[in-house]
C-alpha cells in the first residue's frame, strides 16, 4: 500500500500513544475520502503486528511483517461489506467476534480494520459494542469513517476519536504536480479544491472521464446562459451521478457570488474564470445567493426524499432558474 508524506505526523503521533501506554484498543479515524486514511491505518497495523519494532517503524523482516506485506496475516481481519452489498450485517460481526476470542494464531496482536464504519447496520453496531466493551486481550479495532454522525452514539463513545486533516494546500498541490506533471497549475488547483483538499481524490478526478464530464457541463452552462435556455442542461444533470454534477454547478454559482464580492482569489474553479464572470454578470448577488440555496435544496430533496422523481425535480429547478435569468436580463 502506498504511503503519503502528509501522513507522517499522524502516524508518529499514533505510534507514540502506544509506546507511552496510552494507545486505545478502539480507534475511530475520521477522514475525508482521498486523504490516504487507509494507508495510515495499514501502517499502524503493521507496527502493531511487528515482532521486532524499530522505534516507530516496523522492521519489515520478521514473520509478522512478511505476512502483513503479503496481506495474509491470520490475525489481521478486514470487516467490510460482502461483494454486491452496501452494508455489514450482524452475522458478520458475530462470526468475527468468535474468532477474536480464540488464541492469536501468530502469538501477537489481533487487529480488526473497518474501512467504512458507516457500513455497519444498527444491529451490527450493537453486536460490535459488546466486543468493544470487553475486548479480547491484545486486540485492536481500527474504524475508519467519513461521517461520524452516521454512527451510533454508543459506538462513538467507546472509541478514541482522531481527525485526519487534509494536507496544507501547498503540500497537496506539490504532490499532485509530481504525480501528474502534464496537468496545468490551474487544473491541479481546481481539482484539489473541488476535492476538499484531498490529493488522492484530486488525482482520481483529473485522471478519469469525470474531468471531461465536468468540462462538458461548464461548456453547456455557458451556452445555456447565452441562449437563456437552462433546460438544455437536463440531459447532463439527469444521470445517476447527479450528486457530483450538482456539486460542480453549486461551486460555480458560489464562485460567481465571490466574484461579485471582489473575492476572485477564493474561487474554487480557477480554470473557469470566463464562465464565473458570465454567471456573475447574469444576476445580482441576492439572486445568485437565492439560486445557490435553490440548488442546495434541490440536491437535499434528491437524496432525502424516498421515491422522488429526479427528472421532474430537476426540470422544475432548471425552469425556475431560467425564469430568474430571463427576468433579470
Amino acid at each position: 500500500m502506498n504511503w503519503y508524506p502528509w501522513l507522517n505526523h499522524a502516524y508518529r503521533q499514533l505510534v507514540e500513544f502506544h509506546q507511552q501506554g496510552r494507545g486505545h484498543h478502539a480507534f475511530l479515524l475520521h477522514a475525508h475520502e482521498g486523504t490516504g486514511a487507509g494507508a495510515l491505518l495499514y501502517g499502524l497495523s503493521r507496527w502493531l503486528m511487528c515482532q521486532n519494532k524499530q522505534g516507530i517503524k516496523s522492521c519489515g523482516k520478521c514473520h509478522g511483517c512478511h505476512l502483513m506485506l503479503a496481506e495474509t496475516h491470520s490475525d489481521w481481519h478486514v470487516l467490510a461489506p460482502e461483494k454486491g452489498k452496501n452494508s455489514i450485517g450482524v452475522d458478520a460481526v458475530r462470526q468475527l467476534s468468535e474468532k477474536l476470542y480464540e488464541y492469536s494464531q501468530q502469538g501477537g496482536a489481533k487487529i480488526v480494520w473497518l474501512p467504512s464504519a458507516e457500513s455497519l447496520t444498527d444491529a451490527a453496531s450493537n453486536a460490535l459494542l459488546k466486543t468493544l466493551e470487553e475486548p479480547p486481550q491484545n486486540t485492536y479495532f481500527l474504524l475508519q469513517c467519513r461521517h461520524p454522525t452516521h454512527l451510533l452514539a454508543t459506538l462513538r463513545s467507546r472509541c478514541f476519536y482522531y481527525f485526519l486533516p487534509v494536507p496544507e494546500n501547498a503540500i497537496g498541490l506539490y504532490w499532485l504536480k509530481n504525480q501528474l506533471p502534464a496537468v496545468s497549475p490551474q487544473d491541479a488547483q481546481t481539482a484539489l479544491k473541488l476535492s476538499q483538499g484531498a490529493p488522492l481524490a484530486a488525482v482520481q478526478l483529473l485522471q478519469t472521464e469525470k474531468w471531461q464530464q465536468r468540462n462538458s457541463l461548464c461548456q453547456a452552462i455557458a451556452q445555456a446562459l447565452h441562449k437563456c435556455d437552462t433546460l438544455s442542461l437536463l440531459p447532463l444533470l439527469n444521470r445517476d451521478d447527479v450528486q457530483q454534477s450538482l456539486h460542480w454547478l453549486i461551486s460555480l454559482l458560489s464562485d460567481a457570488v465571490k466574484w461579485r464580492q471582489q473575492a476572485q482569489n477564493y474561487c474554487v474553479n480557477q480554470d473557469q474564470q470566463a464562465l464565473i464572470y458570465l454567471l456573475a454578470s447574469t444576476q445580482s448577488v441576492e439572486n445568485l445567493l437565492s439560486t445557490v440555496d435553490d440548488w442546495i435544496h434541490c440536491r437535499h430533496q434528491l437524496f432525502s426524499v424516498v421515491g422522488i422523481n429526479r427528472e421532474l425535480l430537476l426540470t422544475a429547478q432548471l425552469l425556475n432558474w431560467e425564469k430568474q435569468l430571463c427576468f433579470t436580463q
